[in-house]
């Protein structure tokens, strides 16, 4: 029988071969490679991160791909177009001519002081009205440059390729109203008078006093706020954050009923016509219309409406500012602090009324004779 060798090994040494046959048997990544995958991750989330926050270009009309032309348009110092509606009695037979601003996520037919004013007003007084769209809005070209001033200059642009005269009347409503105050401050000399119907305030203007803007910024729903501070500080972000779907964004966007006042619901009807052009409105996308709005309303801007003298003096003409003390939009206690601060300014504040006052029945036939004639 042949002799052996007859080796114990101990338990320790058995773990220990064990271990070592099990790490020399698993998968080793090269070095440096976990480096160089973390460095992808990184590069490839930054660049999604640039993709959420660029907006798509517009889709301006008469593009190959976008909407067709149908409204007449006037050519802009710079190429733009600018399309508009025009109502009322014609031009060349007009004693008063009124160019119209419209509001947010609106457009050249939603003129109200011209569809809801009386037949015997506008033929008895002799109005005509012509509204535009907005840049970016409906039919006119989106303006990338925008500011508070170049839309101002557009209007004076377009009241002159109309040949309305040495001076016109500017109305404008919410945001459209806010562009009023441009006109103020840009084109005062071509101004026979003006009306701001519950015009949007920037909460940003210095010449408010902190606490009092404060206290009216946070009156708002908590989403508008955190939309608003998006605009302002960091515009950049203000297409993300209209779009992203992790956190509400701005509830007039998104036509949210819970900031419409009592008066606001009973009106609400006598918006049905809408329908007929809504599609319209944002037609061209909307980074150009809403978003830039939201960026231009309430940015930094050049000049502080606070600090505005009489821009129509020696009685040549008024200005005046409506407003609801039940606006769930605009806080109404800003304007009462601008009629207190700017006593040039002739202000009208309704009780009971909300937002949309100017849709109720025989409140445009008040405005606009107070507004020409001086008749209450």
């Amino acid at each position: 029988m042949a002799g052996g060798v007859n080796r114990k090994i101990s338990a320790a040494s058995a773990r220990a071969h064990t271990r070592r046959n099990r790490q020399n048997s698993s998968f080793q990544l090269p070095a440096g490679i976990l480096k160089k995958v973390f460095a992808v991750l990184f590069v490839g989330s930054l660049a999604w991160a640039y993709q959420a926050i660029q907006p798509p270009p517009p889709k301006t009309c008469g593009s190959p791909d976008g909407p067709s032309v149908t409204a007449p348009r006037i050519k802009l110092r710079d190429g733009r177009h600018l399309a508009y509606k025009e109502y009322g009695v014609s031009k060349d037979e007009a004693k008063y001519k009124i160019v119209y601003s419209h509001g947010f996520d609106s457009c050249r037919h939603d003129a109200i002081v011209a569809t809801t004013l009386s037949p015997e007003i506008i033929e008895d007084l002799g109005v005509y009205v012509v509204s535009f769209d907005r840049p970016g809005y409906g039919e006119s070209d989106p303006d990338p440059q925008r500011t508070p001033k170049s839309i101002a200059l557009d209007i004076e642009e377009l009241a002159d390729q109309l040949r309305l005269g040495s001076k016109f009347y500017v109305i404008g409503f919410s945001m459209g109203g806010e562009v009023i105050w441009t006109c103020l401050k840009y084109i005062p000399h071509r101004l026979a008078g003006a009306t701001l119907l519950a015009p949007v305030v920037n909460y940003w203007w210095p010449g408010f006093p902190a606490n009092l803007s404060k206290e009216a910024y946070y009156e708002q729903l908590t989403q508008d706020q955190w939309t608003l501070r998006v605009a302002h500080y960091v515009p950049w972000l203000t297409y993300w954050w209209n779009t992203q779907k992790w956190f509400p964004a701005s509830s007039v966007a998104a036509h949210s009923t819970d900031i419409l006042s009592r008066q606001d619901k009973e009106l609400m009807p006598k918006l049905a016509h809408r329908q007929n052009y809504v599609t319209q409105v944002k037609q061209q996308g909307e980074y150009e219309s809403l978003h830039r709005d939201l960026m231009v309303g309430f940015g930094t801007w050049e000049f502080d409406p606070m600090d505005m003298e009489n821009p129509i003096p020696n009685n040549e003409g008024s200005v005046h500012l409506w407003h609801g003390d039940e606006d769930g939009f605009v806080p109404v206690t800003l304007q009462r602090y601008i009629a207190q601060r700017l006593p040039w300014i002739h202000y009208h504040e309704l009780t009971g009324a909300g937002h949309m006052f100017p849709y109720a029945d025989g409140m445009c036939d008040t405005i606009i004779k107070l507004l020409l004639t001086g008749e209450k």
